[in-house]
């Protein structure tokens, strides 16, 4: 759909209504096909003004912290699925009664919360809770570390070696999360390495997470393969399969707004210095890293072409991106449009060097666009004291 760009406040994050659809389109119609449960994963997209949209085709969402689970509370009107690698005591009567299901990261955490589990449940018969244990297959191809839960020495995951050979009493559940932005083939070799080693429990739980990380909506993603893998686990072992992923819902859906604030020369390098920050508002950009795509640029830089790096408002020496190259020079005023931008961006923004957050905005399915929200001042210093 085309945006008139001129009319969008920069920077802002504009989420396209039709885009989103589209991917929950085919997200819902895997789980009808597969039978499986898939859930939103808070921590790729926690826009709650779109939660209505998201609700029209998945049932649930899980969370990570008690920020999320209240998000998902107030704005999905469901109990959320919840994991944290490690529960606060003063957080957790909250987490059981905003709760359906509870993942915990190891056995010393069950065993220290078992008896709330079981005195909650007592007294609130009608609310169904079910628990779970995070499990770590010792199996993942993802290749940055930072992303990878399967390394040496993470903290994320039980090991076999650790679990006994019955499910703990009080545990229905199963959970892995090893992918990330994955296809279907790497989840057939994650999941046969998931039975070789938790095969005999599997046949006791109840329930298998598979976490998140499958993107099944990126062009090319083989669909039924992972509509059979999720099929034949589910009937192998008489469970119930929920999915969560993050990405994959907001895969593709909108884009990053910005303008260049001048153009300088430094050192025989072209700059272009934008109202936006990598650092600040694309974290992942310099942590993956990746190049993000710029509408009508060229990815690398073309011989005989206007050519820039890309440069963010803080003062990190590191706030930069490059290069790129255009078909007519950059000058002050531009618009700059940053591809894909609306998982893992919004939820991992900061307000570093008092830069302002990006607005955030909607494009529906008329083409118009919705200022949802913007930020100043008193956003950066309500993070401070």
């Amino acid at each position: 759909m085309s945006i008139d760009y001129q009319k969008v406040p920069s920077p802002c994050f504009v989420l396209e209504e039709a885009l989103l659809r589209k991917n929950l389109e085919l997200i819902d119609s895997v789980q009808q096909e597969a039978g499986c449960k898939i859930i939103l994963a808070l921590k790729g997209f926690s826009m709650y003004s779109a939660f209505p949209i998201v609700k029209e085709y998945l049932s649930g969402a899980t969370a990570s912290s008690l920020n999320e689970v209240k998000l998902i509370n107030d704005f999905m009107g469901v109990q959320a699925h919840t994991y944290m690698p490690a529960y606060l005591d003063s957080e957790f009567s909250e987490i059981l009664e905003r709760s359906s299901h509870i993942t915990f990261n190891s056995l010393s955490q069950w065993e220290r919360f078992r008896e709330r589990v079981e005195e909650f449940k007592s007294v609130n018969p009608g609310h169904l809770l079910s628990c779970g244990i995070r499990v770590n297959p010792q199996y993942s191809e993802v290749a940055t570390e930072m992303y990878n839960p399967c390394v040496p020495g993470s903290r994320l995951g039980v090991t076999r070696d650790k679990l006994p050979d019955t499910l703990p009493e009080g545990i229905d559940g199963i959970h892995f999360h090893t992918l990330c932005e994955n296809g279907s083939d790497t989840l057939e070799r994650t999941l046969a390495a998931l039975e070789e080693k938790f095969g005999g429990l599997l046949h006791q739980a109840k329930w298998l997470n598979m976490g998140g990380g499958h993107l099944m909506t990126r062009e090319g993603y083989d669909i039924s393969k992972l509509i059979k893998l999720v099929s034949n686990i589910r009937e192998k072992y008489n469970l119930d399969v929920i999915l969560e992923p993050g990405s994959a819902i907001a895969w593709r859906t909108g884009v990053l707004v910005t303008t260049v604030l001048d153009v300088m020369d430094s050192q025989g390098i072209d700059v272009a210095i934008l109202d936006t920050s990598f650092a600040a508002h694309m974290p992942d950009t310099l942590e993956m890293p990746y190049k993000p795509v710029i509408t009508g640029a060229y990815q690398e830089p073309v011989t005989g072409k206007p050519t820039y790096r890309m440069g963010g408002m803080t003062c990190l020496a590191g706030d930069f991106m490059g290069d790129y190259s255009f078909d007519v020079p950059l000058k002050i005023g531009d618009k700059v449009i940053f591809e894909d931008m609306i998982h893992y961006t919004m939820v991992k923004t900061t307000t570093f060097n008092g830069v302002n957050l990006p607005s955030i905005g909607i494009c529906d399915m008329n083409g118009d666009f919705k200022l949802i929200r913007s930020f100043g001042y008193e956003s950066f210093k309500d993070r401070l004291s």
